[in-house]
């Protein structure tokens, strides 16, 4: 018998009703020069243009008005790398109640900045998600706060399938979606509610393996269990996370695949979205992008046509000083960056 998933669609139903109103309906849009280079038909579902800039406001927004009165009168904290931290502060702020957040040393400014923007200055800790986590738990156990992870939480994950039910409303052609996943929490949700909505419908994660060669969930897919790997060492802040107790599980029965990506892919999937459909993508909301024009895309899933793709994160510090990242920049699409394209 199938182990009881610590989310199902009914959890998913039930947060967008709580978070409706407080959240964009993202639209989803289309490249003709994507779909060429793909040999697909590219759907993209652009939350870059949700609340935050990124689709953390989902889960974020479902897990501070879940709570108790009494229990969110004590605040909420986190750890994250930024969306999260900005999403989560946000969320408080419309609930009206107190918000930390812990944010590694290596979190871009423009993150830091959206969080302050929020009202909450953030707590800087070594980046280690050990480090987050013990900074966390101090705090809560300081405050009384109630901790509301970035990804291992069943609010979270239900609010960020959401997604999935927009998604497949607005193009329920769709044979396939890809995500990008590090600690699991919005391919988790989107599979959940993408295979109880549609049957067949694969779910394709995609994964930067950094430059170390540290792709965990590939590796995790691969071994049947949780392997425990370095930390990538990749430009994607927002795709260095480890699969959690909740939504590993989910992601062993219901993710059908991991495409894996390397820095330079990510680098020319964004200068395409940027320079062919005019959206700013961050360079872990470019990922599943990098995963569609991939050669193991097509080898492994020949039969696809119509492929979702989530553009899940719109901010970018372009003041970054990431080792090599302008080079790869340069070095990405050349001919693409020579004609001033219009966009498609």
């Amino acid at each position: 018998m199938a182990a009881e998933l610590a989310v199902s669609i009914e959890d998913v139903r039930a947060a967008a009703s709580r978070i409706e109103g407080m959240v964009h309906r993202t639209p989803v849009i289309t490249s003709s020069t994507l779909d060429s280079l793909s040999g697909l038909h590219l759907h993209f579902k652009a939350e870059v243009f949700q609340k935050c800039g990124a689709f953390k406001a989902r889960g974020a927004l479902n897990a501070v008005f879940s709570l108790p009165e009494e229990e969110a009168a004590r605040g909420v904290v986190t750890h994250s790398s930024g969306n999260h931290g900005a999403a989560l502060a946000f969320a408080a702020r419309l609930r009206g109640i107190p918000a930390t957040v812990v944010v590694p040393a290596n979190t871009p400014e423009i993150k830091r900045a959206a969080i302050r923007g929020y009202g909450v200055q953030p707590v800087v800790c070594a980046p280690t998600i050990d480090a987050r986590e013990a900074a966390c738990r101090e705090i809560q156990e300081r405050t009384g706060a109630a901790f509301v992870p970035p990804y291992n939480h069943p609010a979270v994950i239900a609010g960020q399938g959401t997604i999935a039910l927009e998604f497949l409303e607005q193009a329920p052609e769709l044979e396939a979606i890809i995500v990008p996943v590090s600690g699991g929490g919005m391919i988790s949700g989107i599979a959940v509610a993408a295979k109880a909505l549609k049957l067949g419908i694969k779910i394709i994660a995609a994964e930067p393996t950094g430059r170390n060669n540290a792709a965990d969930v590939a590796a995790c897919k691969a071994a049947g269990e949780l392997v425990q790997l370095p930390k990538p060492a990749t430009i994607c802040d927002g795709l260095e996370a480890r699969l959690g107790s909740l939504t590993w599980p989910i992601v062993r029965d219901r993710v059908d695949d991991v495409i894996t990506i390397t820095e330079e892919e990510v680098v020319a999937a964004m200068q395409l979205v940027m320079e062919r459909m005019k959206v700013v993508v961050e360079p872990s909301g470019a990922a599943g992008v990098a995963a569609a024009l991939s050669s193991q895309l097509r080898s492994r899933h020949p039969g696809l046509r119509h492929v979702g793709v989530m553009l899940c994160g719109g901010n970018i510090d372009f003041n970054a000083r990431v080792p090599g990242f302008w080079q790869l920049w340069a070095d990405a699409t050349k001919p693409a960056s020579s004609d001033a394209p219009a966009p498609s």
